[in-house]
């Protein structure tokens, strides 16, 4: 029986612990209480913080015999991380904490796959909740009042939380898409090019575009690795050249990792890294002094990528899609990679393109199922946007 997951630090709050608890017996659900503190429960639990522990790859001591507080948290946070995903029967997770306690039962709600049921009831939902949620779907409620015993007003939060999350649980959303599900990656300098190729492929996929802006491309392959999406037409890889040289939009090194894991069809191109993003000119940092850049607006500042730059973006890519064993193809389109990049505009760099090109062809190891597609052709040229359709469906259905 699948049932919800109410965790917390039952050394420090376990009063509003064991009332969360009571609230959701009562609207119906099905508990198991977990605690993740580091000293003895204050409450009955169901799971005890050793057993959480024992699930760090270091084993418990990793997590409760060391003497410093941020060390057992981080610790304590990678071990509920792993004690979650091991898991069969969860329903939900619902979780209440301050600092430490939000930190630590985040960073297992961030490991569940998407559509699964996550409440965080924290001192902390008011603030700047990006490290917390990431590209979870982890809903952030604030507790309003501190969490040091029960209140009238944390009696009225926690009842609500318990409210949501047991309907949730209770009445999981049902998949009714008849078609599968492609991620896409666009960005404002390649939307004619994906805007086309969704045009051309939406009568038989359910087509969900991000945005390239590294939570873009994060939250695409999260959705790979909860196997919400079928494939990948990954046409701006942007993302990289943000986590290679500084920029504010970043991808992580996991960059392609889901669809090395998934094995998933993918269709892969060059889209706008002939840039670097950062925010306002003042923000660039002192070291590109004299480059050529493009104020997108004025709170984005465009730096080109240089010929060198280009050759280490193309090597990382490659050395990320060799350990690709599902079927790709990378399109490399020779006309320009943006926008910007096009005879006459402002990024209009070949022979940085050519480096990049070169670089993605001495790196990629040719398979029969991996494949560099040249095309002669703008990224944006509707002739394009054919062949990327082209190349899907031939590795799609082979």
């Amino acid at each position: 029986m699948k049932q919800i997951y109410v965790v917390g630090t039952a050394d420090t709050k376990g009063e509003e612990l064991a009332y969360l608890a009571a609230c959701i017996k009562a609207a119906g659900g099905a508990v198991v209480r977990v605690d993740v503190g580091i000293r003895e429960p204050q409450t009955s639990v169901d799971v005890r913080a050793e057993a959480v522990a024992a699930c760090h790859p270091d084993g418990a001591g990793a997590v409760l015999a060391s003497g410093d507080r941020g060390t057992a948290v981080e610790a304590m946070g990678i071990a509920f991380a792993r004690f979650l995903v091991e898991r069969q029967d969860i329903a939900g997770v619902i979780g209440i904490g301050g600092g430490g306690g939000t930190s630590i039962i985040t960073a297992g709600m961030r490991q569940l796959p998407l559509g699964l049921p996550k409440i965080m009831v924290s001192t902390l939902a008011s603030g700047d909740v990006a490290p917390f949620v990431d590209v979870s779907d982890i809903l952030m409620m604030p507790s309003v009042t501190d969490m040091a015993g029960l209140n009238r007003l944390s009696r009225v939060i926690l009842h609500n939380a318990a409210q949501a999350i047991t309907a949730m649980a209770r009445r999981p959303a049902e998949v009714t898409a008849s078609k599968p599900a492609l991620g896409l990656t666009m960005f404002g300098v390649t939307t004619p090019a994906v805007s086309a190729i969704v045009e051309r492929l939406r009568a038989d996929y359910d087509c969900l575009v991000f945005h390239a802006t590294g939570t873009g491309g994060r939250a695409m392959e999260k959705l790979a690795d909860s196997e919400l999406i079928s494939g990948v037409l990954d046409i701006t890889t942007t993302e990289v050249c943000d986590l290679l040289f500084g920029g504010v939009l970043p991808a992580t090194s996991d960059r392609f990792g889901a669809i090395a894991r998934k094995g998933l069809p993918y269709v892969g191109s060059v889209g706008a890294l002939d840039m670097v993003n950062f925010w306002a000119p003042e923000t660039v940092p002192e070291r590109y002094t004299g480059r050529l850049f493009y104020r997108h607006n004025p709170n984005v500042t465009l730096m080109r990528t240089t010929s060198a730059e280009c050759a280490q973006i193309g090597r990382w890519i490659g050395d990320k899609l060799n350990l690709c064993h599902g079927p790709v193809r990378l399109l490399i389109p020779e006309k320009g990679v943006s926008a910007l990049d096009i005879e006459d505009g402002p990024f209009f760099d070949p022979q940085a393109d050519a480096a990049l090109f070169a670089a993605l062809e001495a790196t990629v190891k040719p398979t029969v199922s991996r494949r560099i597609i040249r095309l002669p052709l703008h990224i944006n040229d509707p002739d394009f946007a054919e062949a990327a359709v082209a190349a899907y469906r031939d590795i799609a259905n082979p």
